[in-house]
């Protein structure tokens, strides 16, 4: 099953229950599906960028509710948090950072590199083994850990 389509189940499920929240979210999921799909040349979408897009909307959400937090609104920062559960769920699952810190060592020891100038090839083959299983940001603290 689609991804879309694994949405517009879910969305009928929200729909039914009247859960406002997973309700929002998957509207958000589903309109950035539609966004994907008709401003590029590429009308159909892969599962790599379907992951890609669903950790966009994640990273949006964990952003806002961040600024909510320091700026003590937890009214606003609450649903925001919630709707990551929302999208998490059609997230596959997510490494743990020892297996992402595994994967950056014998990403380093393969491409033989030794210092933060290396840091920019590190990245770009860590990013693509490890494609919707993890953030950029896990990957980067820990490539310029080991780099360093």
């Amino acid at each position: 099953m689609s991804l879309q389509d694994s949405v517009m189940t879910a969305l009928k499920a929200a729909m039914k229950s009247k859960d406002t929240v997973a309700l929002t979210a998957l509207r958000s999921i589903k309109s950035a599906i539609l966004l994907a799909r008709t401003s590029g040349a590429d009308a159909e979408m892969n599962e790599e960028d379907e992951f890609k897009l669903l950790q966009k909307l994640v990273k949006q959400r964990k952003d806002s509710a961040a600024i909510f937090t320091e700026q003590n609104r937890l009214d606003l920062a609450e649903p925001e948090l919630a709707e990551v559960e929302v999208i998490s769920q059609f997230l596959p699952q997510m490494l743990d950072e020892s297996e992402v810190e595994k994967v950056v060592v014998d990403t380093i020891a393969s491409l033989g590199a030794s210092g933060m100038k290396d840091m920019g090839r590190v990245m770009g083959v860590v990013s693509k083994t490890l494609a919707g299983k993890t953030d950029g940001k896990t990957i980067s603290t820990l490539v310029k850990a080991k780099l360093s």
